[in-house]
């Protein structure tokens, strides 16, 4: 499947799938065979691509901007959708977007960060960096979800909190800490996936969960490469190198514990098909709360606390 938008790294595949859309526009059947030469070759080429990205190319990938978001997931995913708006003390955030649906007809509290897809939408949704109310509202949403003895199902996608003045100015690091220990603390089960980008205390604030599953070719980390490039280095056209040494990739996470799952994404990444890569991610979601049956309040916090102690601790050599 060709997309619009291809990144560096695929140039080469771009060069074929211009050149196969140039021969099919011709049309007969002359070129027939020389098409599927060409697309066999296509394919061959992304396939070598996608099984050698180093963490650069992955943090490109995760940021592509034709890879599903929030919403695209919640319209392949969930049923019966009511967004529950606003934090009940400030504002209504639309970087962090959230409420009340049915998963393959079981009843959720479905949360997520949403970034938006082109100029006008990306501003509405502030680039899917969350302010203090969202973060808030994802706390009153989690509070709910426990009222009601709902899973959670948290959707991971943003560079960070949103680090402006008015953020700090009503308690972004508080609301961000709430969040967590709103996670920590749930009676019910939580899944958080990272589905692109896991930016900072912006990404750990919903990533809290009972399961935290992480997409193939997304990436997790305390800061962008591009920021601990700027910090270390003073400059941050070294993102590339500080990428490596980070170890942000789902496959290091998955090897260090941090994340419990890593999701197959199809290949050439989730912007290629964005319907088997909304599919993988909600097997994999039913996988995780299947795990989690019948577990008591008690327990699944219990979970939470020994997940998390065990990170660091065990499973890196």
């Amino acid at each position: 499947m060709a997309v619009a938008t291809y990144l560096d790294f695929e140039k080469p595949v771009a060069d074929l799938e211009k050149r196969i859309a140039e021969l099919e526009a011709t049309g007969g059947a002359t070129v027939e065979d020389e098409v599927g030469k060409l697309r066999e070759k296509a394919e061959k080429q992304l396939e070598h691509i996608y099984t050698h990205l180093n963490a650069w190319q992955k943090t490109q990938v995760a940021r592509h901007p034709e890879r599903p978001h929030f919403m695209d997931y919640v319209g392949g995913l969930f049923e019966e959708f009511v967004e529950l708006a606003g934090d009940r003390k400030f504002m209504n955030d639309d970087a962090i977007l959230g409420g009340l649906a049915r998963f393959r007809g079981k009843p959720v509290v479905v949360i997520g960060h949403e970034k938006g897809r082109d100029t006008q939408t990306r501003l509405k949704h502030n680039f899917g960096m969350g302010k203090p109310e969202g973060y808030r509202k994802a706390v009153r949403l989690m509070e709910l979800a426990g009222r009601f003895s709902l899973p959670v199902i948290a959707l991971v996608d943003t560079s960070g909190a949103f680090p402006g003045k008015g953020g700090e100015e009503r308690g972004q690091a508080e609301a961000l800490a709430r969040a967590i220990e709103a996670c920590l603390t749930l009676d019910t089960p939580m899944i958080s996936v990272i589905v692109g980008e896991g930016g900072s205390g912006g990404a750990v604030a919903l990533a809290s969960g009972n399961k935290v599953l992480m997409m193939e070719h997304a990436v997790y980390s305390v800061i962008s490469p591009e920021g601990a490039a700027s910090i270390l280095f003073h400059d941050a056209k070294r993102a590339k190198d500080t990428a490596e040494a980070m170890k942000i990739t789902a496959q290091d996470l998955a090897r260090f514990r941090i994340v419990d799952a890593v999701v197959t994404e199809p290949m050439g990444g989730a912007h290629r098909n964005p319907k088997d890569a909304i599919e993988s991610v909600g097997d994999a979601i039913e996988a995780a709360l299947a795990t989690l049956a019948g577990m008591t309040p008690d327990d699944l916090r219990a979970q939470r606390k020994e997940r998390f102690y065990a990170i660091g601790r065990e499973g890196l050599a």
